[in-house]
């Protein structure tokens, strides 16, 4: 008996345990919280989730109570007689077979109808994005003006953005919480998500779909600006790279740059060209360096530029990765991180 005590209390302490770490989980007021939607999708994901939820609650309290009084009141005591063999009950058959289907019956009709107002087409007014996934990294491109960023997508707030999704190499899952679902990028497909903010600010994206050593790392930024502020950041955006003076450090560092970063990375209006990294024509009006992983700094930079698989490693031989220059000097260093702030 002691022993059956002893197992008994340590069944409840593992689940107080299990339930702290549930309850942990529901917490809000995080960057990526869905509890707490800023357009429209996400708010239908969340009516739709919350009902189900308490629907799921009602169903484990009733059933799990049965179980638990069942094994209370019938459990088996010393000198009870073998207990009569019973073959089943037709009315309790046809009730605990028909109350499940009800229920997914309540459960199918909106889903079914919010499945269907999510694929909705937005109309010939939405703001278009292509979007790119590869590891570890995501490319915005606007194919209406020829801009594309990395890592930070700017929409206006109001007005419906359509999403066209890619992959470049594995599959990936594109997902803010806070303003739309989540959907899969994959290989020679392309998947679409829409949504309409309703709220200016930033928030926060995630690869969802694990694609390797920097899955955690592959995160991106929605800066939701308002139409003005959108229209004068996409007109700065179509503007050609800075030149920096000549003589200058900065001038010192596109030399540098384009001997040893053209071939990965592309500065529209010069010789680098290279599609395999992100597009740094306006590296300078970034506020993040190498995904989200460490936010942005002159110091940040440098690190970056002199040995990038120390700040985000990659998976040698399996992925394609910004190499380290460890054969670069500091004052070369200094030089290509002045070239980049300069391309605001």
């Amino acid at each position: 008996m002691t022993g059956l005590r002893r197992t008994a209390r340590r069944a409840l302490f593992a689940s107080l345990a299990v339930a702290l770490v549930l309850v942990g989980g529901c917490v809000g007021g995080t960057p990526q919280a869905a509890s707490d939607p800023a357009a429209d999708n996400a708010r239908k994901i969340w009516d739709l989730f919350m009902p189900i939820f308490w629907m799921s609650v009602v169903v484990f309290v009733i059933v799990q109570g049965i179980i638990i009084v069942a094994i209370i009141r019938f459990r088996r005591r010393p000198g009870d007689p073998v207990p009569h063999a019973m073959h089943g009950n037709t009315k309790l058959e046809i009730a605990w077979t028909l109350a499940p289907a009800l229920i997914l019956a309540a459960i199918a009709v909106p889903t079914i109808t919010t499945i269907a107002d999510l694929a909705r087409n937005p109309g010939d007014e939405a703001l278009t994005v292509r979007v790119i996934g590869q590891q570890w990294w995501w490319a915005f491109e606007y194919p209406d003006s020829g801009v594309v960023t990395a890592d930070e997508l700017h929409v206006p707030v109001g007005r419906p953005v359509h999403l066209e999704l890619e992959s470049k190499d594995i599959i990936h899952s594109f997902w803010v919480p806070r303003l739309a679902g989540k959907q899969d990028v994959v290989p020679g497909r392309t998947n679409t998500i829409n949504f309409t903010a309703d709220a200016v600010g930033e928030y926060s994206g995630q690869c969802a779909e694990f694609c390797g050593a920097q899955h955690a790392n592959m995160k991106f930024r929605v800066i939701v600006q308002t139409e003005e502020e959108f229209e004068a950041w996409l007109q700065q955006q179509q503007q050609p790279a800075v030149e920096p003076q000549p003589g200058s450090i900065e001038a010192q560092g596109k030399e540098l740059f384009m001997t040893n970063c053209r071939g990965c990375h592309t500065i529209q209006g010069t010789e680098a060209e290279g599609k395999v990294g992100p597009d740094l024509t306006h590296f300078g009006s970034r506020q993040t360096i190498a995904g989200l992983v460490v936010p942005y700094s002159t110091d940040n930079l440098k690190q970056w530029i002199h040995n990038a698989p120390s700040v985000k490693p990659g998976q040698p031989g399996r992925s394609i990765q910004m190499p380290a220059f460890t054969a670069l000097t500091d004052d070369e260093v200094n030089a290509i991180a002045a070239y980049l702030e300069s391309l605001k």
